[in-house]
């Protein structure tokens, strides 16, 4: 027993430092490593299959959304920066420069990729002719590079894991389609499969994308209370057609410049569904992305070993049949609550015990890692039951998050009473705002709280600032984030 609870004592709980237990987590669920390369991570096997899982979803939903996948250079020529003005002044802090190559000089600097707005400009502007190249949807599933000062393993690294849309249309109206239809895509994705519940809204001027006429995003609460910004889409307006010269002869035989937007969600998501699902005991992993959906774990004594792995691996068979991620863990030389602390801690939905006796009576224990909850179920319908059971989990997964949302998301009128509530609670704020940066500076100043966006759906409407009492343009949420 001191060797299966010891298992988890090595895991720092969440209400004694949560950035600690994030850590030990991530770490001792083998989903990435550090590199001797600062704010760089290794994605071990489990971290990256978690993210093949992601992609492979959103891929889907992209393609059926009519965009295709190109892939773009790594390297973009510092000169195109220059024809961007608040897109280069957004992104220059963060920018790596190649500045030799070959034991030479180069000519002109080339930047390692921190988001590719400028480099399907260019190209755009080759492809693009008439309104019937249009609309031309575009996704790239890539690497990025930005020099961050504070980094914390997948929500923000140097380098980062991510997808970028780029897509041109004929008209404003088309391309804010586009905008919400993706970010439509991301709320769906976070919660119907990640059961991440998130906030939809729009971006407020300082904080919208560099470029962006407007940013679109939806944001997460992390068990500590704290947001992430869990995907972004941007109407960029004809900022970037102009820059790059992308044009098009109209139905009408005019030159017009094309409407542009770009929308991308990262690795970040990682960290996210961490934050939100994770307990004391370690990961919980929504069963939809979760690189091991079901472990079975045979046990008993050795001499109905032979007969009770033999129907495991029956089961194992009928289970990968049904398309379902499922391991078995038939080591002898491990006890079986060895097993049942190893797979809490990474996570797997469900567990799935096999015994001797199990066997006689036709069943088997599935075991719930959200509720803990055990019950025996008929061997005879083992796939259906699994089913079923991974649904529950994912059922119970966002209700659990939802709750937790509702019960730190706060109302507040004025700035003092925002800045007790910072210090009494964790959680989100809602409050008014009169839209002047300098009320929202003083926010972000006084409390350490930032816009996160103008919800498209609020509980209630604010009449006032909460820094200057005048009237309020807009109600917002408010919070710390990553």
């Amino acid at each position: 027993m001191s060797k299966d609870k010891g298992f988890v004592s090595e895991i720092t709980p969440q209400a004694e430092d949560f950035s600690r237990w994030y850590i030990d987590v991530i770490k001792k669920a083998e989903l990435m490593d550090y590199s001797p390369v600062r704010g760089c991570i290794v994605f071990r096997p489990e971290g990256y299959e978690l993210w093949e899982n992601i992609q492979r979803d959103l891929d889907q939903r992209f393609k059926d959304t009519g965009h295709r996948n190109a892939y773009f250079p790594l390297f973009i020529p510092e000169s195109f920066f220059q024809k961007e003005k608040e897109h280069v002044e957004g992104f220059n802090p963060e920018l790596p420069f190649v500045t030799e190559a070959g034991g030479e000089q180069l000519e002109e600097k080339l930047a390692i990729r921190p988001t590719s707005e400028t480099m399907f400009g260019h190209m755009y502007s080759k492809w693009i002719q008439s309104y019937r190249d249009l609309p031309l949807l575009i996704n790239q599933w890539a690497n990025v590079v930005r020099w961050e000062k504070r980094t914390l393993p997948f929500l923000r690294t140097s380098e980062f894991l991510w997808q970028e849309g780029h897509t041109a249309h004929e008209d404003e109206a088309d391309a804010r389609r586009e905008t919400m239809q993706m970010l439509d895509v991301y709320t769906e994705f976070a919660e119907n499969v990640l059961a991440i519940p998130v906030i939809k809204g729009q971006k407020t001027p300082s904080e919208k994308f560099a470029g962006a006429v407007d940013t679109f995003s939806i944001e997460a609460m992390m068990k500590d209370g704290r947001a992430v910004q869990a995907g972004t889409s941007h109407y960029l307006g004809t900022n970037f057609a102009v820059a790059f010269d992308i044009k098009y002869l109209s139905r009408d035989n005019n030159l017009e410049y094309c409407h542009t937007t770009s929308w991308g969600v990262s690795t970040r998501l990682i960290g996210a569904l961490i934050m939100v699902h994770g307990d004391d005991r370690g990961l919980v992993m929504p069963p939809k992305v979760a690189p091991t959906q079901v472990i079975m774990i045979p046990i008993g004594p050795p001499k109905t070993r032979e007969q009770v792995i033999a129907k495991t691996d029956e089961l194992f068979a009928e289970l990968k049949a049904a398309g379902v991620r499922v391991r078995v863990d038939d080591r002898s030389d491990v006890s079986p609550g060895w097993k049942f602390n190893e797979y809490e801690m990474r996570g797997v939905p469900i567990r799935l015990e096999l015994g001797p006796r199990d066997l006689d009576n036709g069943v088997c224990v599935l075991v719930s890692r959200v509720t803990g909850e055990k019950k025996q179920v008929p061997l005879d319908n083992i796939a259906a039951e699994v089913k079923a059971a991974l649904d529950a989990v994912h059922e119970e997964m966002f209700e659990r998050a939802r709750q937790f949302r509702e019960d730190h998301f706060y109302s507040v009128e004025t700035l003092d009473e925002l800045k007790s509530s910072a210090d009494e609670k964790r959680g989100f704020a809602l409050a008014g705002w009169c839209g002047s940066d300098a009320c929202e500076q003083q926010v972000k100043e006084e409390t350490g709280y930032t816009s996160r966006n103008i919800p498209f759906e609020a509980a209630e409407t604010k009449a006032k600032c909460l820094v200057c009492g005048d009237a309020s343009k807009h109600t917002v949420v408010f919070a710390k984030a990553y």
